[in-house]
């Protein structure tokens, strides 16, 4: 029977720290999966509205003063390409070939920046999952350590003597999985979303 409240209170403090800070880390990990899959659904979703609406609109200057002034990224890239556009072309000569390499630049750049506000936090799941196994790891090898160190002060092999630090250190290890695979699944699947949305930005 495993009981995982047991094998925490039973662990070295070492061990104990490590646990804790595994469960802190899962905990943010959700934290930021749910919190970062609400923001992208809610960024597409406005981007294919403000679409649908900008493809439908017969008068681009009326759109821009209805809904280029938004907060979603579609709106943005948007309006960075009317400002510049009206920019470059307020005088009386006309540079065709600037304005386009202008436009696209200041748009790219836009989008950029978007994209760069959208993926916040989104480092936070790259990096649990690939530090938490290691944590859990490291607690793993002390719990080990400590096993070892109870045999020399016992002068038994017994599995009984060994069994319940080596349980201590395979939780730690499992503890450190728990964190680590929903952020690798998480950060994969929303890096994609990100960039289906840079794509249709």
């Amino acid at each position: 029977h495993v009981d995982p409240l047991s094998l925490f209170l039973q662990a070295d403090p070492v061990v104990q720290a490590i646990m804790i800070g595994l469960l802190l880390a899962s905990l943010w990990t959700w934290w930021v999966i749910f919190s970062f899959a609400l923001k992208l659904a809610r960024a597409s979703k406005a981007s294919q509205s403000f679409e649908k609406e900008f493809w439908a609109s017969k008068d681009i200057d009326g759109f821009y003063q209805t809904r280029g002034r938004g907060d979603m990224p579609s709106a943005k890239v948007f309006a960075a390409g009317i400002e510049e556009w009206r920019r470059s072309t307020a005088g009386q000569h006309i540079d065709r070939d600037g304005t386009r390499e202008r436009l696209s630049t200041t748009m790219n750049a836009a989008t950029a920046q978007e994209v760069d506000t959208l993926a916040d936090r989104l480092n936070i799941l790259a990096t649990v999952g690939a530090v938490a196994p290691f944590v859990g790891l490291f607690g793993t090898v002390w719990g080990i350590m400590n096993s070892f160190t109870a045999i020399a002060a016992e002068q038994n092999t017994n599995l009984a003597v060994v069994a319940p630090g080596i349980a201590e250190a395979l939780f730690a290890t499992a503890l450190g999985l728990f964190a680590a695979i929903p952020a690798v699944i998480a950060y994969n699947r929303f890096s994609h979303g990100l960039n289906k949305l840079e794509a249709r930005l």
